[in-house]
């Protein structure tokens, strides 16, 4: 895809591209190699219908909706009626058909989507890495035309950033507990938002830490990012066109910045370079605050405690069809006992008004998504030592963020011929216009460096 979804959207609107001709491309995209493991199941059917409905009203003069007929995919978490919610596992294969649409398909559907199936994921969206043993893992696209490795993907929202990249769909819903978004997006080159997580419904979506899932989505840009969250939050964005040279930025100091990989620390560093030398006013920023985020989670956190509540019926009766790194994860939740769940709770609570209070006075902070490239497949196959260090390397950052009970939008910020990097652009909750606003205006930024 050359364009992004929202001029796409325009030229469905203004007739110079038909909603039905762009699924035919999207549907092109999903049938090659690439995607072979993106999809666990597609619905082709429906996707056309609502293409032909949308060109059926432009035709009658009507007014074009929002997503204009276009792909999106939906993660194998959210309820789409008439077909059955997996997410990812075998444990889930014999579920009835949902008897309706989860409320973010619902309002994708109403904003005029052609919903293209349902991608492949981390089962039960445990895990950073994006690694699926019973579906298969999708290699990253984009990696592949720089390096002869597969990699991976990211997770949990393997399947639907893969969508995204390879043209499968111009846009992917997906769910973020601890970067399930901005992951696979960072590490493919992509947008992802994670969202103030009351700002969009979790309701007829499959659960892994109710505390901290929030219903989001994977895009090609900024203002694509802009667009699905208006449709999926029901609400208007209000945009704040500030110039960088107004803008003022922290950059947390700690561990936020430790183990970068050299290509990372490279892009990252460059990166603030640039938005120094364009006017934008950063400031490193120190936030003791981040070091307890260790202590917070040492047992697993609210992750373990929550899946654990949900799974632990379903372990003791199929524990032996879970992947068993998925279920090590969860049955870390058996040793949490109320006492420290609640405990946790109130340090989560001192923990984001203390951050709160530090990041007061800044438009957003600015970290990188995560501290490394895309790394190779085969040996996090191979190695449960090496799965579980990369993916906790993998989730550091972003998770920070789902604790602060706040927004963060990733954007790709590496050099061309590099493997994808991407910077996170954040803040505490309800600082979501204020985020997108600062994105849109790094993201130009960085398009005219």
């Amino acid at each position: 895809m050359t364009l992004d979804l929202c001029a796409a959207a325009s030229a469905v609107a203004t007739g110079q591209l038909t909603a039905q001709d762009a699924l035919r491309q999207a549907q092109a995209a999903a049938a090659l190699p690439a995607n072979r493991h993106t999809f666990i199941r597609r619905f082709e059917a429906q996707a056309e219908a609502a293409a032909a409905a949308v060109d059926a009203l432009r035709a009658a003069g009507g007014p074009v909706p929002p997503l204009a007929g276009l792909a999106v995919s939906v993660k194998d978490l959210f309820n789409m009626a008439g077909a059955a919610t997996t997410a990812g596992s075998l444990v889930l294969a014999d579920t009835a058909p949902a008897r309706q649409d989860s409320a973010m398909v619902a309002r994708l559907r109403a904003a005029g989507a052609a919903l293209v199936g349902h991608t492949n994921m981390t089962e039960f969206a445990f895990s950073g890495v994006g690694i699926n043993p019973h579906h298969g893992t999708p290699a990253n696209p984009v990696t592949a035309p720089l390096d002869p490795l597969a990699r991976v993907p990211g997770g949990s929202s393997s399947g639907a950033a893969v969508s995204v990249a390879t043209g499968a769909a111009w846009a992917a819903l997906g769910s973020d507990t601890g970067g399930s978004i901005r992951i696979p997006a960072a590490l493919q080159g992509l947008v992802g938002f994670k969202n103030t997580q009351a700002l969009t419904s979790n309701e007829g979506c499959l659960p892994l830490s109710p505390t901290l899932d929030t219903s989001c989505a994977i895009t090609l840009t900024v203002r694509d990012a802009v667009r699905l969250h208006e449709v999926l939050a029901a609400r208007t964005v209000r945009l704040v066109n500030r110039p960088l040279s107004a803008t003022r930025l922290g950059v947390p100091q700690g561990s936020l910045l430790e183990a970068l990989e050299p290509t990372v620390a490279a892009a990252f560093e460059r990166t603030l370079r640039r938005l120094r030398d364009q006017g934008a006013q950063l400031v490193d920023l120190p936030l003791p605050s981040l070091e307890e985020l260790t202590r917070l989670q040492a047992n697993g956190g609210f992750a373990a405690a929550e899946s654990w509540a949900w799974h632990r019926e379903r372990l003791l009766r199929d524990g032996h069809r879970y992947d068993p790194r998925v279920a090590t994860r969860i049955r870390r939740g058996e040793a949490i006992s109320a006492a420290d769940y609640l405990d946790l709770h109130a340090a989560r609570r001192a923990w984001i008004a203390e951050a709160g209070r530090a990041m007061a006075g800044f438009h957003a902070m600015l970290s990188p998504t995560v501290p490394m490239v895309a790394p190779p497949l085969q040996p996090l196959l191979d190695s449960d030592d090496h799965f579980f260090r990369t993916n906790a390397l993998l989730l550091r950052n972003p998770s920070v963020v789902n604790l602060l009970d706040g927004c963060a939008l990733s954007l790709p910020c590496h050099a061309e011929g590099e493997l994808p990097v991407g910077l996170m652009v954040w803040h505490a909750g309800h600082h979501d216009d204020e985020v997108l606003s600062s994105a849109l205006a790094i993201e130009a930024a960085l398009e005219e460096a």
